[in-house]
């Protein structure tokens, strides 16, 4: 449809994905290289500049890959959520993405037994299939990282400044899949078009104590009963720092605009001087 074209387009150049003129830009043509969504693309190579790569690329795999969560059978549903939970990361689910992954591939490297891999995601309710998937997505990642001849940055998972990189590498590519909880309940509010989400059931934040306000994710899902899924926390202050300028310009009115209007504001001369330094 002629709409969703435009909105693509709109999409790409708010990415930095297009020139003047409408076409790839140089940056848009090494964002092509990579089977990826744009705004994965572009959270991948700005992994770069942060120096996150190594994780950035298991999250755009497990991302790309088919869910690892298995559909809990009838009764089950507790026992595969306290599974999960085991192994999730208080910054978000991207993290938690990492954990997983992370703690699969040391089952498997550890096993003496064939079906050691199968067995451990059984016991903790995950899909064996879609993890296997996820590596092969990665190597494949880290072999167009090699050949266009992208740095990749040592792991370094764990550090509260690689967490905040991790973050930043997210904003540069999901700036426009961000919502706020604006009634402290778990309703989230999207900036771009003003639909409200619930998170997604295997979200680490779904029945918790703590709701983050402010939150980057993955994807919305309609068909899932308005959900989010895949959600980080961020702060204000991150948005801010990390969105264009022409895009939240373009964002239609509302009270979360306003709030981070006042953030933006209160940035402008510390963005300035980065500016000048760049």
């Amino acid at each position: 449809a002629p709409e969703s074209l435009m909105q693509a387009l709109e999409d790409l150049d708010y990415l930095a994905a297009l020139d003047n003129n409408g076409n790839l830009s140089e940056f848009g043509i090494i964002m092509s290289e990579f089977p990826l969504d744009p705004q994965l693309s572009k959270s991948l190579l700005a992994s770069c500049e942060f120096e996150c790569v190594d994780e950035m690329l298991t999250i755009a795999a497990m991302v790309t890959a088919p869910s690892c969560f298995l559909q809990a059978p009838p009764g089950t549903e507790e026992m595969a959520l306290s599974c999960w939970r085991r192994f999730s990361h208080p910054a978000g689910d991207h993290f938690t993405l990492v954990n997983i992954f992370n703690a699969f591939k040391e089952a498997s490297a550890s096993s003496t037994d064939q079906g050691g891999p199968k067995q451990w995601c059984g016991d903790y309710s995950l899909s064996c299939a879609a993890l296997r998937m996820a590596g092969i997505i990665r190597a494949e990642l880290v072999e167009i990282m090699k050949r266009i001849e992208l740095p990749i940055s040592e792991p370094h998972f764990g550090s509260e400044e690689n967490v905040l990189s991790i973050k930043k590498a997210l904003l540069s590519g999901y700036f426009m899949h961000i919502a706020r909880d604006v009634d402290g309940s778990g309703n989230y509010l999207m900036l771009t078009h003003k639909q409200v989400a619930q998170l997604h059931p295997s979200s680490s934040y779904h029945n918790s104590r703590r709701i983050p306000e402010w939150v980057v994710f993955h994807e919305f899902s309609i068909s899932e009963d308005n959900s989010i899924r895949v959600v980080s926390e961020i702060s204000p202050d991150l948005f801010a720092e990390l969105v264009p300028q022409y895009y939240f310009s373009n964002l239609p009115p509302s009270e979360s605009k306003d709030i981070l209007q006042e953030v933006i504001n209160h940035l402008t001369p510390v963005s300035a001087t980065k500016e000048e330094q760049k």
